[in-house]
Parts: structure tokens; sequence; C-alpha cells
């Protein structure tokens, strides 16, 4: 495309000659600006496997948050590693994390950078659900581990407004709905269309088409609450 405007351009001034001359210099900075984001984009090429320990080793932070081992937060982990990997590359998954992970102190520092240095805000902010969902698998999320849930959020650098849309999914109060929506109680119904536009789009599961299958069942977990935090408000409004 620049390369024809520039042509039109160069047409303009100086005729035909000129418009060879725009078409060779547009093609040059549409060649840089497809190789700009492909650069971009290769930066968020995470290995699989690599992805699939650290997140294995943040959830093993959430689960020794509280001092204390919960088998229900265990099998949540597991289980979610069989449903999106299925078994043989579960346990694969297990095996490696004990040999090359569990030996050594995680700290986590390290383990938020690599996801900040090599996967898309996007796919974070599925990390970080995956996370809450985890401390909520025996019926509470204790004030520990929303403590360590902030730290991760913080270390892979999350916006607040970020972390307590995600926090009101699974800690419920009464102005949850608003929480997620990352407005106030107070909110017009325009304001509330609004925000369940910008909320939508920012969960939609084709922002993370061709990541991690299990990052894209949880943005299509967060779509579904940001829905019923909408329908819930669009009610309160209208009655």
């Amino acid at each position: 495309m620049i390369k024809w405007v520039a042509a039109a351009i160069g047409y303009s001034f100086l005729r035909f000659p000129g418009a060879i001359l725009g078409f060779m210099v547009g093609g040059f900075f549409e060649h840089l600006t497809k190789n700009s984001v492909q650069i971009r984009r290769s930066s968020y090429a995470i290995n699989p496997e690599t992805f699939q320990l650290n997140l294995l080793a943040l959830s093993a932070l959430i689960i020794k948050a509280d001092g204390k081992i919960e088998q229900r937060e265990l099998d949540f982990v597991r289980s979610f590693f069989i449903g999106q990997y299925g078994k043989e590359r579960a346990d694969s998954i297990f095996r490696n994390f004990n040999t090359q992970i569990k030996k050594e102190a995680q700290r986590l520092d390290q383990l938020t950078q690599v996801f900040v240095q090599q996967t898309a805000y996007e796919t974070r902010l599925q990390i970080l659900h995956f996370l809450f969902g985890i401390a909520n698998a025996d019926g509470h999320v204790s004030n520990v581990e929303l403590e360590k849930l902030s730290q991760i959020a913080s270390g892979m650098r999350l916006r607040l407004p970020d972390f307590e849309s995600i926090k009101a999914m699974f800690v419920k109060n009464t102005d949850n709905a608003y929480k997620i929506l990352e407005i106030e109680s107070n909110a017009s119904q325009d304001d509330i269309k609004k925000a369940y536009r910008r909320m939508a789009k920012k969960y939609h599961p084709d922002k993370l088409r061709g990541q991690d299958p299990a990052m894209i069942k949880g943005a299509e977990e967060k779509f579904r609450e940001v829905q019923k935090a909408y329908e819930t408000l669009i009610r309160l409004k209208n009655n």
C-alpha cells in the first residue's frame, strides 16, 4: 500500500519517472515496516516447553503460598494440564518439572520476567486468571494467596485495574460486576456499554489466536465473566 501511495505522489511531481521512483522508495519503506512487525511478533515466540514449565512453577508458588498444600489445588493444576495437553504430555511436563525445576528454589522475579519478555500482555492476563483459579480451588482465596497473586501480577507488569478485574471474578463482592468492567458504581448505562465493548475486546479469545490452547480457554472463561457482569448491570439499570 505504501509503495502505491508513494508512486502516486511521485507521479504528481515528475510524471512517470517520479511514479517509478516513488514506487521503489515506497517499496523499501513497506519492507522495513513488515520486518519491524515480524520482529515484534517473534519476540513473543516463547518455547512451548519453557512456557509450560514456568507456568507450573508459578502454580507451585500459589499452592505453597499459605504454607499448606491443598489436594484440591494440586488436582486443579493436574486436571488443567491433562485437559489442555493430554495425559501423556501432562505427565512429561510434571516429570520435567520435578527433575529440572522443583529441586531449585524458584524466584518469582525470574519466572515472571520470562513471561514479560516472551509473551504478549493478553497472554499474561490469562496466566493470572489461571493462577486465581488455583487459589480458589478450595473455595476460598486467602489473603496470603492474594498477596502472592498481586506480586506475580506486578512482576508480569499487569495494570492494577486488570488485576482488580480478574480478582473480582473470584473474590465475590456486591460491586464485582463494576470491578470486572473496570468502572465506578455510579456509571451510566452508556458508560456500562462502552466498558463492555472495551473489556470484550481486551479479553476476546481471538486476541490469542495461535497461542497456547490453555490460555485461549482462560480467555473464553473471562469473556463469559465480562458478559455476565454486563448483563447484571444492564438489568440493574433497567429496573
